[in-house]
Order: C-alpha cells, then sequence, then structure tokens
C-alpha cells in the first residue's frame, strides 16, 4: 500500500517541478526601432506592456530595449506626441520594430469660427482657443475669469472680490473713449447680451476667441472689441452617461487691511494736534481729555483696542454642484443638466447664488435634414450688489466698544453721530438687497442640404430676461444713521425680450486641389427693455420692506422707460484653398442699426486674409523637425455701434418755473440731437506665424497687429452761451499695436509614469490716441492726450514730504514743512493745476503673460496657473480715503512724518485739515503683479478598479485659489491686491479659497 501512495507522490512533485520550471515561459528581453513614414527614428517615444506599470523610451536612435514576462501574450503599446498610439502584440519575438503613423487630427483639428467650423490648417484669421479642461482648471464663478492668462491678447481684470461681480475683459486693448470696448459674446451661434453670470462654467465645451480683422469682420458692426464664442455642451453616440462635480470651497480674506491699533491711533491724534499746538507734552492726561471725548478717554483708560476688520470678516464658502445626461444615436444625441451654485463671500451681506439647467437636441432627419436646440435657462439672487458694509469698519476707531456692558450694540461707540456701528447693518432687518434674475437663452437651427456641398441652415435666438431689485434699508442701517430720517426703499423691474434670426447659406467644393467654401447670411436682431422703478422714504412698518412702497410716507423718484433697437445684416465669405498650402478669405458685411439717423444708418466692413502652408511645400515635407508651419496676415475694417437708442434724437427733461405768478411745469432740450453720428470704425492689420516642432510637441503663434480706429464718439465741448455745454460727435483717431506670443510644449511624456506639458503666452499692447478733433491735443477734464494711452493718470506728481530743514524752500510755496512735497513743473515756485499737473502713468500694462503647467505622474495631476502683469500704474482708494491723518477716522498704519521721524513717504497728522493738502497724490502705486491664481492636485482611481463599480472616472482633486502675490504694492506698501480695473476701491476684501472636489461619471 506504501508503494503506490510514494508513486503517486513522486508524480504529484513532478508535475509542480514542471509547473515552476519548464512549464512556465520565461521572461526575454526584447529590442527593436521606432520610426516614422520616412524610415527616420523617433527619439523619446514611449512604449509601455499594455495592463502593467512597465515601459521604456527609445533613445537617440529610436532603439529600445525592454524586459517582458508573458512574451507570448504581452501587448506592447506605443504612445509619442504627434503620433496615433500603436499596439503590437509580442507573440514570442524577440525583435519588434514599428512605423508610428503621424494623428492628422492634430493638424485637422476643428477650430469654431464666425458661423461655421474650418479646419485649423485652413484659418488665416486671428483665433485663440480655450478647452472645457483649462476652464475647469481654476475655480471660477463666470466664464470669461477662466480666461485670465490663457490667450495672448485678451486681458481680463477682475473688479472686485465681490460675489456676483463680472471683471473686465479687453481684447487687445481700449481704443475707443467714449463707447465702450467689451467683446461681443456669441453663445452656441447666437449673440448674446448682458451678463454671462447667467451661465454655468460646467456646461462650456470651449470658448473661441477672435481678435482680428478677418475673424471678426464677419460679425461687422459689433466686431471692433473682439468676438468671443461660447460653444456649449451636446450629447454625443453612445449610451446614456451619467456625470456628477462637486466641489466646495472655504473662503478667507486675503489678508487684512494695515490699519492702526488703539496705541498707533492714540498717538497719531496726539501728533495731529501738536501739530497744531494742542497737545502740551508735559501735562499728557489733561491734554488727552481735551483731544478725547469722554467715551475715547474712558476706553483709553480700560484698554480698549477692537479690529473691527475681525469683527465684520468670517469665512465664506463656495458650493457647486452639476448633474449631466448625455448620451444618443446616429440620429439622436441629447444633453440635460442641472447645476447649483453658491458663492456666500466674507461679509456676510454679500452673496451669489445660482440655479441652471441646461438641454441640447441635436436630430437628424434622414441624411439630409438636421434639427436642434439648445436652452440655457438660470434663475439667480445676489444680495449685497452695492452694500459696503467693509467701508465703516475701516474708519472706526480701535478704542471705540461695539457692545456695551449688556452685550447690546452701541450705536455710535464714539459718540461721533458721523461714525455709526458698522454691526447694525447685520442687525435682521436692518438692511435687506436682492437682486433676482431669470433667464431663459435659446438657441434653435434647422438645416437642410439641398445639394452635395449645398446647404441651408436656419439660426433662431429667443432670449427672455426678467430683473426684480429690491433694497430696503431700515432707521437704523448706517447709512441712514450718517444721513438722518426714516426707513426708504427702493423697487426696480425690467424685462427683456430679444431675439436673432440668421438665414445662412453654404457651399463647400473640393475640386481636385481646390477647395471652395462661400457663406452668405441675412439676419436680423431685435432687444426691447422695459423698466421702471420707485423709492420712497418713511415706511411705517419696516417688517414690510420694499413690498408695500404706497403705504410709504414720501415718494422721492419715479421713473420708467422703454427702449428698442434692431440690426439688420448682410454678409457673404468666400474661403478658398489650394492644395492645402495657398489660402484666402474675403469678407463683406453690411449691418443697417436702428440707433442711427436716416442717412447714416449702414456701415460696410470688408476683410481680406491669406494664408501660406509653408509646411506643404516640397522642401519643408523633408524636413522631420518642423511639422507645422503657416504664414497669416489679414486686412479689414470692423465697426462699434456705441451709442444708446435715440441718442441721435436729443432728448428733453422736465424743470419747473414760474408763469404768471403760478408754478408750472415746462420741458427743454437736456442733449442736442446729432442726425450725423455714425459708426466707429477700427481698421485693422494682423500678421501671424503658427508653428509646430518635433512632431506637436511644441507649437505655437507669433502675430503682430496694429489696429486704426476713426471718428471716435466723444463729446464736443460748446461755448454755455448755447444753453449746452457739450454735444456729441465723432471725433478723434487712436491706434492699438502689439505683439502676441503663445507656445505649448510637452516637455516630458510618459503615460505609465511621469508627464510635464506646459501652456505660456506674452502680450503687450501700446494704445495711443492719435487726434482728438479740430485740431486740439489735449482734453485734460477727461484725461485725454494726444500721444499718450487711452487712459492715463494726470495729476501732481509727489517727489516727498517737505522736511524741517527745507523750510525756507517751503515757505516760498506757501506750505509748512510735514506737508506733501509736489514737483513744480515749470520751476515758478507755484504749484497750480494748469501748469503742474503731469501724467504721471497709465494701467495700461507694458506686457502681460500667463502659464498653466501640468504635471502628471500614473493617476496623480498637479496643475498650476499663473499670471502677471508688469509696468502699469494703479490709484488705491486706500490711501486717500483712510489715510486722512486727521484723527477723526481710523487711519491705515503708515509711517508717517514727525519732527523726531522726517519720513518722506506720508505727510505729518494736522487736526486742522480732514485731509492733507493734495491727498490725492498719495494714491499712485506701481501695479505690478505675478499671480498664482490657482494650485490644483487631482487623483484618479484606477481603471481597472472603476469598472469594478460599473463607473467610467472617479477624480478627486483639491486646490488652492490665488495662493500667492507677488507686488510692490502688496510687500512694500502693505496693500492686498494690486488686481483692478483703474482704481483699487473698497468694497468687498480680497480672497483666497481651499477647494476640495470629486468628478465622477457612470
Amino acid at each position: 500500500m506504501k508503494k503506490p501512495i510514494s508513486r503517486f507522490l513522486c508524480l504529484i512533485a513532478c508535475l509542480l517541478l514542471y509547473q515552476f520550471t519548464g512549464g512556465q515561459t520565461k521572461p526575454i528581453t526584447i529590442e527593436g526601432n521606432v520610426l516614422d513614414a520616412q524610415k527616420s527614428p523617433l527619439v523619446g517615444v514611449t512604449i509601455a506592456i499594455k495592463g502593467k506599470n512597465i515601459g521604456t523610451v527609445t533613445d537617440l536612435k529610436g532603439h529600445y530595449r525592454l524586459q517582458v514576462n508573458d512574451p507570448v501574450n504581452a501587448v506592447l503599446v506605443y504612445t509619442f506626441v504627434g503620433f496615433v498610439t500603436h499596439e503590437e502584440p509580442v507573440n514570442s519575438r524577440a525583435i519588434v520594430s514599428i512605423i508610428l503613423e503621424v494623428d492628422r487630427k492634430k493638424l485637422d483639428e476643428i477650430v469654431v469660427v464666425g458661423y461655421g467650423q474650418q479646419r485649423k490648417t485652413d484659418v488665416t484669421g486671428a483665433i485663440s482657443s480655450v478647452n472645457a479642461k483649462s476652464i475647469q482648471d481654476v475655480p471660477v464663478t463666470n466664464p470669461q475669469q477662466a480666461l485670465q492668462g490663457r490667450a495672448p491678447g485678451v486681458e481680463v481684470i477682475n473688479n472686485s472680490s465681490k460675489p456676483g461681480d463680472e471683471p473686465q475683459v479687453r481684447i487687445r486693448g481700449s481704443r475707443s473713449l467714449n463707447a465702450g470696448n467689451d467683446p461681443l459674446y456669441v453663445v452656441d451661434g447666437i449673440p448674446y447680451s448682458g451678463s454671462l453670470n447667467d451661465i454655468g462654467t460646467g456646461v462650456i465645451q470651449s470658448m473661441d476667441i477672435l481678435k482680428d480683422a478677418s475673424a471678426t469682420a464677419i460679425y461687422g458692426s459689433r466686431g471692433a472689441n473682439g468676438v468671443i464664442l461660447v460653444t456649449t455642451q451636446r450629447g454625443k453616440t453612445g449610451k446614456a452617461v451619467v456625470s456628477y462635480s462637486g466641489s466646495y470651497g472655504i473662503v478667507h480674506q486675503l489678508g487684512e487691511t494695515d490699519m492702526m491699533n488703539a496705541a498707533r491711533f492714540t498717538e497719531m491724534r496726539r501728533d495731529a494736534n501738536r501739530t497744531i499746538g494742542k497737545y502740551d507734552d508735559n501735562n499728557p492726561d489733561a491734554s488727552d481729555q481735551k483731544i478725547f471725548n469722554a467715551t475715547e478717554y474712558a476706553n483709553i483708560k480700560k484698554g480698549v483696542d477692537v479690529d473691527w476688520q475681525k469683527l465684520m470678516i468670517s469665512p465664506g464658502y463656495q458650493n457647486n454642484h452639476g448633474i449631466n445626461v448625455s448620451g444618443g444615436t446616429e440620429n439622436t444625441r441629447y444633453s440635460m443638466g442641472l447645476s447649483y451654485f453658491k458663492d456666500q463671500g466674507v461679509l456676510k451681506l454679500q452673496s451669489f447664488e445660482r440655479y441652471n439647467f441646461n438641454v441640447a437636441l441635436d436630430q437628424r432627419i434622414g441624411n439630409r435634414v438636421r434639427v436642434g436646440a439648445s436652452i440655457l435657462g438660470s434663475y439667480s439672487l445676489r444680495t449685497g450688489e452695492t452694500y459696503n458694509g467693509i467701508d465703516n469698519a475701516l474708519k472706526m476707531l480701535p478704542i471705540a466698544a461695539p457692545y456695551d456692558d449688556n452685550g447690546k450694540l452701541i450705536t455710535y461707540p464714539t459718540g461721533d453721530n458721523q461714525q455709526p456701528n458698522p454691526l447694525l447693518d447685520y442687525v435682521d432687518g436692518n438692511r435687506i438687497e436682492l437682486m433676482k434674475r431669470l433667464r431663459v437663452f435659446t438657441s434653435l437651427y434647422g438645416e437642410v442640404e439641398i445639394l452635395n456641398g449645398l446647404k441651408y441652415r436656419l439660426n433662431v435666438g429667443p432670449d427672455i430676461q426678467s430683473y426684480n431689485y429690491g433694497l430696503f434699508q431700515g432707521k437704523n442701517n448706517t447709512n441712514l444713521l450718517i444721513g438722518g430720517g426714516d426707513a426708504t426703499a427702493t423697487k426696480n423691474n425690467a424685462s427683456v425680450v430679444a431675439y436673432t434670426i440668421e438665414n445662412l447659406l453654404t457651399y463647400n467644393k473640393l475640386v481636385k486641389k481646390h477647395n471652395i467654401g462661400v457663406t452668405g447670411l441675412y439676419s436680423v436682431q431685435r432687444q426691447t427693455t422695459d423698466m421702471g422703478g420707485t423709492n420712497v422714504r418713511g415706511i411705517p412698518v419696516e417688517s414690510q420692506q420694499y413690498f408695500n412702497l404706497g403705504q410709504a410716507l414720501n415718494v422721492t423718484g419715479l421713473s420708467s422707460s422703454l427702449s428698442t433697437w434692431t440690426i439688420l445684416s448682410y454678409m457673404g465669405r468666400l474661403n478658398y484653398g489650394y492644395d492645402d498650402r495657398y489660402l484666402l478669405t474675403l469678407t463683406l458685411r453690411a449691418d443697417g442699426s436702428s440707433r442711427f439717423a436716416p442717412g447714416e444708418k449702414w456701415g460696410y466692413f470688408p476683410s481680406v486674409a491669406v494664408g501660406w502652408n509653408i509646411m506643404n511645400e516640397a522642401p519643408f515635407k523633408r524636413i522631420q523637425v518642423i511639422d507645422n508651419l503657416k504664414l497669416r496676415a489679414s486686412y479689414g475694417r470692423i465697426g462699434n455701434t456705441g451709442i444708446t437708442p435715440y441718442a441721435t434724437q436729443g432728448a428733453l427733461q422736465r424743470i419747473p418755473y414760474s408763469f404768471g405768478n403760478k408754478g408750472v411745469l415746462g420741458y427743454v432740450p437736456s442733449d442736442l440731437r446729432n442726425p450725423t453720428l455714425t459708426w466707429e470704425t477700427t481698421t485693422s492689420t494682423d500678421i501671424g506665424l503658427d508653428f509646430g516642432f518635433f512632431n506637436g510637441r511644441i507649437s505655437g503663434v507669433i502675430e503682430w497687429y496694429n489696429q486704426h480706429t476713426t471718428d471716435l464718439l466723444m463729446p464736443q465741448a460748446l461755448p454755455y452761451s448755447n444753453g449746452f455745454n457739450q454735444v456729441l460727435m465723432n471725433l478723434g483717431t487712436s491706434r492699438n499695436r502689439g505683439l502676441e506670443i503663445g507656445v505649448s510644449a510637452t516637455v516630458i511624456d510618459n503615460p505609465k509614469g511621469f508627464s510635464w506639458k506646459m501652456d505660456v503666452n506674452y502680450s503687450r499692447n501700446r494704445s495711443r490716441i492719435l487726434s482728438l478733433g479740430e485740431g486740439g491735443t489735449a482734453d485734460i477734464g477727461n484725461a485725454w492726450f494726444v500721444g499718450q494711452p487711452t487712459i492715463v493718470y494726470y495729476d501732481f506728481k509727489k517727489i516727498g514730504i517737505w522736511q524741517d530743514k527745507d523750510i525756507a524752500l517751503a515757505a516760498k510755496y506757501g506750505v509748512k514743512p510735514g506737508e506733501i512735497r509736489l514737483e513744480d513743473v515749470n520751476k515758478d515756485t507755484v504749484i497750480d493745476a494748469k501748469n503742474d499737473r503731469q501724467i504721471l502713468g497709465t494701467p495700461e500694462a507694458k506686457w502681460q503673460a500667463g502659464t498653466t503647467q501640468r504635471f502628471s505622474y500614473k493617476g496623480f495631476e498637479l496643475s498650476v496657473v499663473a499670471f502677471a502683469r508688469w509696468g502699469s500704474m494703479i490709484r488705491s482708494d486706500f490711501y486717500s480715503n483712510y489715510n486722512t491723518l486727521f484723527g477723526r477716522y481710523n487711519n491705515l498704519n503708515v509711517v508717517y512724518n514727525t519732527p523726531a521721524n522726517p519720513s518722506n513717504d506720508f505727510p505729518r497728522p494736522n487736526a486742522n485739515q480732514e485731509r492733507p493738502s493734495n491727498f490725492q497724490s498719495l494714491s499712485y502705486f506701481d501695479g505690478s503683479f505675478f499671480k498664482i491664481r490657482n494650485v490644483t492636485l487631482a487623483y484618479s482611481l484606477p481603471e481597472k478598479l472603476i469598472r469594478d463599480w460599473k463607473m467610467q472616472e472617479l477624480r478627486f482633486t483639491v486646490g488652492v485659489k490665488q495662493p500667492l502675490i507677488l507686488a510692490p504694492y502688496r510687500q512694500k506698501w502693505k496693500g492686498i491686491d494690486p488686481e483692478d480695473v483703474t482704481v483699487i476701491g473698497i468694497d468687498a476684501p480680497a480672497t483666497w479659497m481651499l477647494q476640495f472636489g470629486i468628478n465622477a461619471k457612470f
């Protein structure tokens, strides 16, 4: 019995030995070469074993070596930027060499242009694109913020950190002095007016910026300031995909304004009285009782030291959630979504809340008919739009106690009736401000292919908006406690109904080497705005707020208005390409606007552009390093309507007067009519070079442009003897000239390991006023000067503080030591506005740049977005409003001049003047800055794991918004954030945010 068992065990042992030796495939080392279609070696190609974290890259000769444990079943995956990813089974081979194919999709990438799409290689205009991933890189509240630092020539400046505020957007600078410089927005092919805050960023697929005349002339009278095309998400063929994105961010104040504490303020008031000889240092206690009232004196003795900013400011938050369902078949595609966004500011009374829904449907009917629709709906609530609670908090004295001994708010903490307690605004019912907006923006289309290549398309875009604004201020609101009076209320309503109808006929034909495209357009756009408003004082029961204005004691204001404008347009465009080498685009648009008087209604806007795909020339096809090289040039005219409806007709106003010993009402002209007003016209020249090297690893664009704007809409001064001081006319010319550079690079590309990609852009713009009409060289009242930028700061120049040693020279100027010393331009020892004011600088930056850096390793991705502006000047209201050195209000914690401390930066405190003489000269600073806008770390779970969970994607993110600002204004002068349009205002503190997010697809 034992013998058979021994034999059986021996057999089992032999089988196991075979399994772990000869029965298992031995690892082998595979080698080979990776070449392109011309049999040239490719350097840096990644070769990985499919399903494994094992790989290598090719060397300088395109050669590689890789150990494979299972050569029978292993599959090698070859990836390289600019080439199609290739999979190759090993099949036990020791030598595996392949040829990679160029990824033509990169060169044939589709770019959205006005009224259509083009291959990237066929584009002759200056267009920059920002895709959905770039938009999602930075947590933003509106689409414009996503463009900051992302596209050369596009300047996005935040006005404030107040929830619901929109930034200022300028494309290639400012060219108009009076008619506006905002770009035209086109959403899903329909011109879009009003606030982009109505659109959630999660629904945007791409944003394309049209910058030169060739690209924007197709929009005629509204293209002078550039055009931004917004394309929203649409469904794709395939099974239904459910996606969710959510985030929560904690918002903090970026930094406190450096105000004086109790000790510094107390000493500053003493110094202010020392200056005028009202403080006796030999008897300080008695002197303190004279210059501080009883409440202030008692608080000083108690050691009261209050940081009012900390009382007013608390952490805010941003909450963002969106869910979307999309999918479709070959004939039907759909996308539907809901989203919610809430931005609670660090000031309690400021917030912005938005609900969005979006529906997109595309239906194919047979082989030649397509219809579709997209609907963007939004409902938003904004509180504290005009609230500026931080103003009173900064002015309030640190020696003032906010609460009495019973814990109740003290109405006037210092006894000064001009300094009410700012915390009173936070008491329920004292201040209520709410703006409600409802909007449904729709884009409908129907398209018929009449013949092969010939299509007719009808676009219809109804747009309905409703606004409802209410403001209630109780009698204990800080504004009324300063001004006095009963509770007030304001109620404003507005409705906007607009529509766009476009008829498009397109024809595209390829005949051998000739590629022809023709587009024709006939369109009409109309908008009607109906507004009304009521202001009242004396609300009998404050709980009525602004909902029962008829019960108020007094109606202090009543208004209503109705305005309508219409634009009728014709457009034709010809695109011609020969052999994918030579390109030509001709465009002509004619616009008729109801805003202008008969005889001036129509404007004509032509453009021409040429392109040369140098890379498709025979000699360049053999150069392996260069894979894209295109030279472009364009010239054209574009317009700017620039005036409000009825501006050419003049206006009347009602005035009371005496007639026959009776008071009666009459009407007099308030604005002179000018039926000759016409379009502002910009003539633009653009030269661009598109390039790409090393199979797409490096690509970019260089652009030079020159824009010349004529017929600027400006007020012409008139003698007062005419009864009017000005009339609106077409006067003056301006110029914008600049350079733009954008580069994208894949520095390291290893899908199974570490990868590094970057985008960098640089731009500079120089605006100049060339003439102001009638030979004038300056309009001092508006700070317009021939030969200077369109916006400048014109003021006295501070060159220091008068010191005690200069007392004799100061006396010649009628000033004393400790006062601001101004530059005497004409050296006549008299400082006067006519001769001694000068151009100090401009908010226009010498250059600006932005970069996005993306690093990835396996499932981790780190993105850093940075932005810089250099060489601009800013004006800060902080240094004029909170730097009075008077002693009545708290002050910025500056090092001011005293006999013992001869500071040359800020003047000596003076209790006899509410502000220093020429205080505005203290407000100008270098506006240069460098910002890291956002840092985001993301982790995507492994594909195998999420498939087991029946998911397509699961991604977690953590990010910091605005973690770093480097600026002279911040580091040297203790400011907070130098970013603003022209003036650093006081309404909401600058903030930073820590955000956590999740993205999931099922």
